[in-house]
């Protein structure tokens, strides 16, 4: 008999890896921060720029959905990471997920106020995550759905939707992290 993985957790298992930073096996606050400061400093933006205090603040309202979710641990390992992840995907009644912290991580992302990134700012997007898969680049063209060399504010955001929801490993959406192995 042949066992399917499930879609979602190879989707999740991906953003866990990108997620440790330090490759310690568990996901903290610590990780979250680097990110942040990654984030920040590919896109030049200083720390009390509004962009960067909102994104700090939609990363810790997604951390604190996620310790909800995780019973009150201060770090997740991969399974609890899943599990909470899922939780707070789905679970809109605080913080909805997959709706403000990709809206704060495109205002970072655009850098210059067009309500769009280009694929420079997607690459800065990818290194920022320490994405180094040669292959990563080519989602742009799979997130930018209308073709037009740019992914919009609604493309992007439909990404992230996908991530999480779609169990379609071939969804644009489905690349937001880079490549996915089963």
């Amino acid at each position: 008999m042949t066992t399917t993985a499930d879609p979602i957790a190879i989707k999740l298992n991906r953003l866990f890896d990108v997620a440790d930073t330090n490759a310690d096996g568990y996901v903290e606050w610590a990780d979250y921060e680097r990110i942040i400061d990654r984030l920040l400093a590919a896109y030049k933006i200083d720390k009390s720029d509004r962009r960067a205090q909102t994104l700090r603040v939609a990363y810790q309202m997604y951390w604190m959905e996620l310790l909800r979710h995780a019973d009150g641990e201060s770090r997740l390992s991969r399974d609890q990471y899943h599990l909470a992840c899922r939780f707070a995907a789905v679970d809109t009644s605080r913080f909805n997920l997959v709706e403000g912290l990709p809206h704060a991580l495109f205002d970072v992302m655009d850098t210059d106020g067009d309500d769009s990134v280009s694929q420079a700012e997607f690459k800065q997007y990818l290194e920022a995550w320490a994405i180094a898969d040669p292959t990563a680049l080519e989602a742009f063209a799979k997130l930018d759905t209308d073709g037009d060399g740019f992914i919009s504010r609604h493309e992007f955001i439909r990404a992230v939707r996908e991530f999480f929801y779609s169990p379609d490993l071939d969804a644009p959406g489905s690349l937001i992290f880079g490549a996915v192995g089963t």
